[in-house]
């Protein structure tokens, strides 16, 4: 029944990768929701559970907070590092005389940092499918409250990880390949627990972890390009209405 429930799971995060790549042309308010998606998901859905699954303190702190915040520092630094790299390769290329004015007033995008982003999502997602299949071996009640938060936001989760991918500088074929994989994983998620149970508190750890990751690409990174070109309401109200959305999720599957 899990694997069943996690094919609606696939189409929805299709359907999301889809939206977003088709509405290019509005790329703030892509970007604008994108990043209210995101700090939903982070701040209304991972973080309590996280808390919830994670366990005891570790000296005088929330093992999950811990990890939230090692992920926000994790991704920082792993940006960091990139664009150092990536500064350097332009300084190379500074004798090269069809390099000056190309993709001039745009920021430098590290594609690694897409795809190690929506990498990150495709392992949320394998989790998501992971619990999916838990939560049908607790009960049918149980199975059905987690497959309508999981299907639901799987539509956030596709859009995000095209998103993500895209805004790097990844072509369209590499944003197509990480929306692939991030569609199929929650299905070999489900499919996983026909052999093995995920200890709680390893999931609560994980969770806590992308969490802080994630929190840093969208604040740090998503809703600055956001407002950057286009500083208009409808931008925030695009961030606004993502995080009604995911709370809207979580109310439902309450």
């Amino acid at each position: 029944m899990a694997v069943f429930v996690a094919l609606g799971a696939f189409l929805m995060t299709l359907f999301g990768g889809w939206t977003a790549q088709r509405v290019t042309d509005r790329r703030h308010l892509v970007l604008g929701l994108a990043g209210g998606l995101m700090l939903g998901v982070v701040g209304l859905e991972l973080l309590p559970e996280a808390m919830e699954a994670a366990g005891e303190d570790f000296l005088g702190v929330h093992r999950a907070l811990l990890l939230f915040v090692g992920g926000f520092l994790f991704a920082h630094v792993v940006e960091r590092l990139l664009a150092v790299r990536r500064a350097a390769h332009g300084a190379a290329d500074a004798d090269d005389p069809h390099h000056h004015g190309r993709d001039a007033g745009r920021p430098e995008r590290a594609p690694e940092v897409g795809l190690t982003a929506a990498s990150a999502m495709v392992l949320h997602s394998l989790m998501d499918g992971i619990a999916l299949g838990a939560a049908f071996q607790v009960g049918g009640g149980m199975g059905a409250t987690v497959a309508l938060a999981v299907i639901t936001h799987d539509f956030a989760d596709g859009f995000n990880t095209y998103t993500l991918t895209s805004l790097y500088g990844n072509d369209r074929r590499r944003a197509f390949a990480m929306l692939f994989a991030d569609a199929v994983a929650p299905v070999v998620g489900a499919a996983s627990t026909l052999l093995f149970t995920l200890p709680e508190e390893l999931l609560g750890s994980y969770l806590g972890f992308f969490g802080g990751a994630l929190l840093y690409l969208a604040a740090a990174e998503i809703l600055p390009e956001a407002h950057h070109e286009h500083p208009a309401l409808s931008t925030l109200l695009c961030t606004v209405g993502g995080v009604g959305f995911i709370w809207l999720v979580v109310a439902l599957a309450g």
